[in-house]
């Protein structure tokens, strides 16, 4: 297929998508051309979007690939919107960062870490899909043990587990949501835990709301678009 008409046509699929895409999903859609060939022109359009100053990066994240907007359009796509998603709080982003660096964890572990009880913790993250239960520790009592999810890599823009900062210095966390509380800010933190605190996540979404700390999707079009 010629280059052009493929990055085209990868611009709809991803576009009607409104959610990370894989490579071999992609494939299948475009009857099945050589892999090298589709993912050398998605490593295309990536580039013109970034060089043409376009109000959308194709980023690949939680193992596919996605439309994003910019993070600094945050603001007029929520008033477009006209909704805005729940803020991720301090206990939220805490928690899920423990559990992102030493998943799989069970409640005790997590509670251990944050020395507090994290029963509605969990089951918001639950709710939100952030997290899921990966099963039971072989322990006394079988606990269930929690770890992140595909919606969790999307939303903190990151390609898979592997692409998790490994930073030297620990900062508080509670200083960047006390940041978003008192007014915009570029993007959330997130930190990865040890046993004085977490960490931050150095590359946030290129979509994440300056105000909410949550990603702003890429709407899908109405069928027929």
């Amino acid at each position: 297929m010629e280059e052009e008409r493929l990055k085209s046509i990868l611009e709809s699929l991803l576009f009607a998508a409104g959610e990370p895409v894989s490579l071999a999903r992609l494939q299948a859609a475009l009857d099945d051309p050589p892999r090298g060939e589709v993912q050398q022109a998605l490593t295309a359009m990536s580039a013109e979007y970034a060089a043409q100053n376009r109000g959308l990066r194709l980023e690949e994240v939680a193992g596919g690939y996605q439309l994003r907007t910019l993070k600094e359009h945050a603001p007029y796509v929520r008033k477009l919107l006209a909704a805005r998603p729940p803020r991720l709080s301090r206990p939220l982003l805490e928690t899920v960062a423990i559990i992102a660096y030493r998943q799989p964890i069970t409640r005790p572990e997590l509670e251990q870490l944050r020395g507090v009880d994290s029963g509605g913790v969990l089951e918001t993250l639950l709710e939100r899909r952030l997290i899921k239960i990966a099963g039971r520790k072989e322990a006394p009592g079988r606990p269930i043990i929690y770890a992140t999810t595909p919606q969790f890599l999307e939303t903190f823009g990151l390609k898979d587990l592997d692409s998790l900062p490994d930073l030297k210095e620990f900062q508080e966390i509670e200083r960047a949501v006390e940041q978003a509380e008192a007014g915009p800010v570029e993007a959330a933190a997130i930190h990865p835990p040890d046993a004085e605190g977490p960490k931050e996540l150095a590359n946030p979404p290129s979509n994440l709301d300056p105000e909410t700390s949550e990603a702003l999707p890429v709407q899908k079009p109405a069928p027929g678009k």
